[in-house]
């Protein structure tokens, strides 16, 4: 009997606002293909706004044409500079709302776990990552901006944790239908 496998589209991104990396890889079982991967070039814009436009509609045509199951991004960490942190927290969110925007499923991972998940080290350098990637994704040359590699790497990270990023609850409704033991009555 021939079983067919299904295949699974996962799109990662790598936030950022002067540089945004993408990757794009399709599943079928446990074998990983490339599909494409870059960056969104965003210093030539002047404005923040111009580059949350980008942004959107970059995200929009590589979702467009690819049509991914799954969206996981690399959440932003905890950083000194707070507007710095801002900027990219609006990057994330603005690519979420594209995602969002087709009703496909996000996941956020934190860049330690990217690195754990996809070399063994949580400490990894961004160059130790990209030739893990090279081995998995068997591609020739790594991008001289490794943020591209990176946002492969959160797409493969995604596959190995098989999506589960918590609690599968969207809502309090959900919730308590699915455990009603653990809710009483007030």
């Amino acid at each position: 009997m021939n079983k067919t496998v299904k295949e699974k589209i996962i799109l990662g991104v790598d936030p950022g606002t002067s540089i945004m990396g993408y990757g794009v890889i399709m599943v079928q079982g446990n074998k990983l293909t490339l599909l494409q991967f870059g960056v969104i070039h965003l210093s030539k814009y002047s404005g923040h706004e111009l580059k949350l436009k980008k942004i959107f509609e970059r995200i929009t045509s590589v979702l467009e044409e690819f049509h991914p199951d799954e969206v996981a991004l690399e959440a932003p960490f905890f950083g000194k500079n707070i507007q710095s942190m801002l900027k990219l927290g609006r990057a994330q969110g603005v690519a979420m709302a594209a995602a969002l925007a087709r009703e496909i499923p996000i996941f956020e991972y934190a860049p330690k776990k990217v690195k754990q998940s996809v070399t063994g080290n949580g400490n990894a350098s961004k160059e130790q990552v990209a030739k893990m990637l090279q081995t998995l994704l068997n591609f020739k040359e790594a991008p001289k901006l490794l943020d591209a590699t990176d946002a492969l790497a959160v797409a493969v990270c995604h596959h190995f944790q098989g999506g589960d990023t918590g609690p599968k609850n969207k809502s309090w409704k959900s919730f308590i239908s699915d455990n009603p033991g653990r809710v009483k009555g007030v």
